[in-house]
């Protein structure tokens, strides 16, 4: 995992945040890069998150998302401020074929109330990456 230009305070909160996450735990799902504003997630495909036709689920797609935008937004906030999502779209672009998945969220436009951010999902498939969705929402911070 990287870390470019962010407080240590908030690399550790997100770190924290993140381990606290019984979901992405049962998903597989890791940290990648961190830097003010993007969030880098990773996910394996596993057998337990596919749909009828075997490939990611879209459940998957969404919650990897979600929370890669969700954190984020958490990079550009104060050390003791959170977020929570208020509405989230999703376009899936393509089948989630692949050995894992790639979510790379970021902040589209800060704001002390609402943070419009954003998250491109990539399916890996032995090396080659593959668009798979797009999530556009809006995190409120609590």
């Amino acid at each position: 995992m990287t870390e470019t230009s962010l407080e240590p305070q908030i690399v550790d909160k997100i770190r924290k945040s993140f381990d606290a996450q019984s979901l992405m735990k049962t998903l597989g799902a890791t940290l990648g890069e961190i830097s003010r504003g993007e969030v880098e997630i990773l996910a394996p495909i596993l057998p337990g998150a596919r749909q009828q036709n075997g490939f990611g689920h879209a459940g998957l797609t969404f919650s990897l998302g979600d929370v890669a935008a969700g954190y984020a937004a958490l990079s550009m906030m104060p050390a003791e401020a959170d977020v929570l999502t208020v509405e989230i779209k999703i376009n899936l672009l393509s089948p989630a074929k692949g050995d894992r998945l790639i979510a790379r969220g970021r902040v589209i436009k800060p704001g002390r109330r609402l943070i419009v951010v954003g998250a491109e999902i990539l399916a890996d498939r032995a090396g080659s990456l593959k668009p798979v969705a797009m999530l556009q929402g809006t995190m409120i911070p609590v």
